[in-house]
């Protein structure tokens, strides 16, 4: 699995740096395959994979992810096997070490994270508390 990390970078217009320190989040095969179809469906090449931390749930937090064309400046950027990630410095605290996975059964698909900062999470699994 190709990671690489950079930090504090301005958006995207500039060229990125790339750092030898660890991703801030980890998609497994499965995540990285499913963010590449969704790119290659809604043609969305060149765009960004971010992944926040917001209020939401009854738990307190929860994650956002969406496809942006350009960074906000201090985000957070890695690459991992061809797809750029991006978070903010507060949802990376929240997001150190975890890891994203993409699961389909036969009456649902999503992302799923496994994330060694919340403390508790909410009966649905959609949110959680750190």
């Amino acid at each position: 699995m190709d990671t690489t990390l950079a930090t504090d970078l301005a958006p995207s217009t500039s060229t990125p740096s790339t750092d030898s320190a660890s991703p801030v989040l980890v998609l497994t095969e499965a995540a990285v395959a499913q963010v590449k179809e969704v790119m290659a469906t809604q043609g969305l090449d060149g765009h960004y994979l971010t992944v926040r931390v917001v209020p939401a749930g009854c738990s307190g937090l929860g994650y956002d992810l969406n496809m942006v064309k350009d960074m906000k400046e201090g985000d957070l950027l890695w690459t991992q096997d061809g797809v750029q990630i991006v978070t903010d410095k507060l949802s990376a605290k929240y997001l150190a070490g975890s890891r994203m996975d993409w699961v389909k059964t036969d009456t649902a698909a999503g992302f799923r994270f496994e994330n060694p900062n919340a403390k508790s999470s909410c009966g649905c699994g959609s949110s959680f508390s750190a």
